[in-house]
């Protein structure tokens, strides 16, 4: 083994199919490395992994990784309408990349996962998968949408339960590492949040990552799954969302109207490549993409 410097080893990354995500984010989403977006429902989680997977099909000089992706879902059903929608969107910006009667979607192999336990199962054969399709079109990306769906509902809390449901947790983690290590993939994976009771920082007090309290639809909120979880991914991102008062229709009215719009944010929570950043973005019919104030 051959000593290297950590000053020189730049991993590949994956467009989000936004530049000034991208920008935020050095360049996409880190290969040989897992990778976590935190938020409520409804916050863009599942917009991002679709844009990933689509994204990840174009040619490495355009910041794709030319291959296809694995999409492992826990929310059902799964958004097909919404993925064929922004294949649309996708084909039209890069047509010159694929053939007329290519479709990006016959590229993203979506499997469903019921629970915890089958969810290592599907780890378990996901090595000889991703072997056989090198021939093809390799996979490099795996999306796990989301992680917090099989384990918060399925386990007691109970000490038994949870010591189990820790072990789980490393055997899965440990799993996605080592294929992203072997086969230099970039993994993808969404959590949800909790409600945060009390004055203390972070989890239990403890501060994780560059925010010491995380916000959303003014509630305090932490990451779900706690920090057993928090130790098995490589980078946090956090999604927000919050109502703001625009403007109140007029005197007439007596204010019952008022016009609210929705503000999003991307926060770096920790990224061992990554300072301490975020930017403001929107979802379209298009996709998601950020905005530059």
């Amino acid at each position: 083994m051959m000593p290297q410097s950590l000053l020189q080893l730049a991993s590949q990354k994956c467009t989000t199919g936004c530049p000034i995500l991208d920008r935020l984010l050095g360049g996409g989403i880190p290969c040989d490395s897992v990778t976590e977006i935190v938020a409520e429902s409804g916050s863009g989680k599942t917009q991002i992994c679709l844009q990933l997977s689509l994204h990840a099909q174009l040619p490495v000089s355009r910041g794709g990784l030319a291959a296809s992706s694995l999409y492992l879902h826990t929310e059902f059903p799964f958004p097909f309408r919404r993925l064929h929608q922004l294949c649309l969107s996708f084909r039209s910006s890069n047509a010159r990349h694929f053939p007329i009667n290519d479709n990006p979607c016959d590229r993203i192999f979506v499997q469903s996962v019921h629970s915890a336990d089958h969810l290592l199962e599907i780890m378990s054969k996901t090595e000889p998968f991703i072997e056989n399709s090198i021939t093809q079109v390799p996979v490099r990306l795996i999306v796990i949408d989301s992680i917090a769906a099989v384990f918060r509902s399925e386990f007691d809390n109970t000490p038994v339960e949870l010591k189990r449901r820790s072990s789980l947790f490393f055997k899965i983690s440990s799993k996605l590492k080592a294929l992203a290590k072997r086969f230099n993939l970039a993994v993808l994976v969404t959590n949800q949040v909790v409600d945060l009771m009390g004055p203390n920082e972070g989890i239990n007090g403890l501060r994780i990552g560059n925010l010491g309290c995380l916000y959303t639809s003014g509630r305090r909120v932490s990451p779900a799954l706690g920090l057993a979880w928090a130790n098995c991914v490589n980078s946090r991102l956090f999604l927000s969302r919050n109502e703001e008062v625009i403007g109140e229709e007029n005197e007439k009215s007596n204010g019952d109207f008022v016009f609210k719009k929705t503000r999003r944010k991307l926060y770096v929570v920790y990224a061992p490549h990554l300072p301490d950043s975020s930017c403001e973005f929107e979802i379209t019919r298009e996709g998601l993409f950020g905005v530059e104030r």
